[in-house]
């Protein structure tokens, strides 16, 4: 028999706050975790609580097979005995000392000759010797990033935690530095558990995603798993997915469902991970992603075989330029059941297709939705 070996990272915690009680289990294997969530779902207190800086009333974290902490066996390691860099919002960088006093801060209980040797490494490894007497003051935020990253990492430690590390920078630099960080720690090599609000940063840094919502753990998979079949509607809605329904089941199949929705009858790809068929007269939650919503040309045939599937008409009652693409909120025509707010689907068209079918001139529309674009939810 196969043993699978174990997750390097096991998290079991419980923390009563004054108004907030954190109470998740989640595991990591190798590679990097983000805790994704809305602020204030417990991400920077469970990074508190593995760094040691905070004390769990119960729970168990075992890092790399080494227990950090047991509530019930009465461990808890002291956190300069953790060996967990610690990353801060921000950076927290010192300002009255160089980049190489930053860097081997936390080796200050070495030999000098060999703080001064892994100092020097670190520097060079993460691109920045030149800047090892400069001060934090004068460094662009990227700088300041990777001197951030150094002092944590220099230690060698079992674990790196990061808190929000891109959220001090405006928006073009953030999106440049989240893909060096990620090779960053992609060539480091160390467990890393990263902090985020923003989903575009968690899918782009982790390789697994775990979901936080009001002090609790809603889902955790593959960071692929988790784009194309988040467990609940709430998965969904933290994620910022816009388009997420809900219809009634018609009938249904191993491969197929059909249900119906603001008064159309939709069809759908049933999920070959459905255990079960959702019974007819049963609520069925989905979502449909705006980008694969395709308006039908006017220039094309209402037969035309390339737009048959889940046709349906509506109106444009809003637009919104996002630059390079529009989202378009469209008002179903007729659709037989009393309104459930200003309108009823999202379509998100390139700037392209917006100017070439005079979108803002014409504002009504046929579109089509693929079976197979049509996500259903699990039941909840």
């Amino acid at each position: 028999m196969t043993t699978l070996p174990l997750p390097r990272l096991q998290v079991r915690l419980h923390k009563r706050l004054p108004k907030f009680e954190l109470d998740v289990e989640w595991h990591a294997g190798d590679g990097v975790a983000v805790l994704f969530g809305p602020s204030g779902a417990g991400k920077t207190v469970t990074l508190q609580c593995l760094a040691g800086l905070m004390l769990p009333d119960a729970g168990r974290v075992v890092v790399d097979g080494r227990v950090l902490f047991d509530a019930e066996a009465s461990v808890s390691v002291p956190p300069q005995q953790r060996r967990v860099g610690y990353v801060f919002q921000g950076y927290a960088l010192f300002p009255h000392l160089t980049v190489a006093r930053n860097v081997g801060f936390g080796l200050r209980d070495r030999p000098r000759a060999e703080r001064q040797r892994r100092t020097e490494e670190v520097l060079s490894r993460l691109g920045i010797e030149d800047l090892a007497d400069r001060y934090p003051g004068g460094l662009s935020g990227g700088q300041r990033q990777r001197v951030a990253l150094g002092r944590a990492l220099a230690p060698d430690p079992a674990l790196l935690l990061l808190d929000e590390p891109l959220s001090a920078l405006d928006l073009p630099l953030r999106r440049a530095l989240r893909d060096e960080l990620r090779a960053i720690l992609a060539a480091w090599g160390t467990a890393a558990v990263v902090v985020t609000h923003d989903f575009t940063e968690a899918y782009r840094l982790g390789d697994r995603i775990v979901v936080y919502e009001d002090g609790r753990v809603i889902q955790e998979a593959p960071r692929a798993e988790l784009l194309w079949q988040p467990a609940s509607r709430a998965v969904a809605r933290v994620m910022g997915l816009t388009n997420v329904l809900q219809g009634t089941v018609l009938k249904a199949s191993p491969d197929r469902i059909q249900f119906r929705w603001r008064g159309q009858t939709l069809e759908a790809v049933n999920s070959p991970s459905r255990s079960y068929l959702p019974a007819p007269d049963s609520s069925l939650g989905f979502f449909v992603r705006p980008e694969y919503v395709r308006l039908i040309r006017k220039d094309r045939g209402a037969d035309d075989p390339t737009h048959h599937m889940n046709v349906m008409t509506g109106r444009v009652v809003r637009e919104i330029d996002f630059g390079t693409t529009w989202t378009l909120q469209i008002r179903l025509d007729e659709p037989g059941e009393p309104a459930q707010g200003d309108f009823d689907l999202e379509v998100e068209v390139p700037r392209l297709v917006y100017e070439i079918l005079e979108i803002e001139r014409d504002r009504h529309w046929r579109f089509s939705i693929h079976r197979g674009s049509i996500h259903v939810l699990p039941s909840s």
